[in-house]
């Protein structure tokens, strides 16, 4: 019997954990899945039937709702996160610019909870990295300022230096072509 107490449990514990129940559903729930695996046992299995469960529509959230100091909250499931990019992803199949386009959420409106956007970047801070990143932005500006310079003073010092210019070419005459002077056309005989 303890066997059947425990597959129940387990059952229960499964399904309460992907859906919310009150306790007089939990009890329910709970009655009849330990009757119908008592039954299996038995050899004698009845159809259970059960009244077709609706599925609940999440409700409508403003922009505001949604987005919470600690949470951000999913409109399409109303499950709160403190990013939403993954949770799109993996249970809805939504790219976020899909997910702002289908909700209306403007491109600058952030999909992570705002405390949990700051304590990492203060995390960032606090270790140091936004330093780095500096020093590499600064060394790529001055790169591409160099690089520039470095091609206009390659090309003066190729003139100074007296690179040959190459020879402009000029037409030399043909050959001399006689000109046939003209008969006239009286002709004596």
């Amino acid at each position: 019997m303890s066997n059947l107490t425990e597959l129940t449990a387990q059952i229960i514990a499964a399904r309460a954990a992907k859906k919310d129940m009150s306790k007089e559903e939990f009890q329910e729930e709970m009655q009849m899945v330990y009757s119908f695996l008592k039954g299996i046992k038995e050899g004698n299995v009845q159809q259970i039937t059960q009244e077709p469960v609706e599925e609940v529509k999440p409700k409508l959230l403003t922009i505001k709702q949604a987005f919470k100091k600690d949470e951000v909250i999913c409109m399409v499931c109303n499950k709160g996160f403190k990013t939403l990019k993954r949770h799109l992803l993996m249970a809805h199949d939504l790219k976020p610019g899909e997910y702002r386009k289908q909700f209306g959420i403007p491109s600058k409106q952030s999909l992570v909870a705002k405390n949990y956007s700051e304590s990492r970047r203060q995390m960032a801070i606090d270790k140091g990295l936004g330093e780095g990143l500096s020093k590499a932005r600064e060394l790529k500006v001055a790169k591409k300022a160099a690089v520039p310079a470095a091609k206009a003073q390659a090309s003066i010092t190729k003139v100074k230096t007296g690179t040959p210019v190459p020879a402009v070419k000029t037409k030399t005459p043909g050959p001399a072509v006689k000109k046939q002077t003209a008969v006239s056309a009286k002709t004596t005989k």
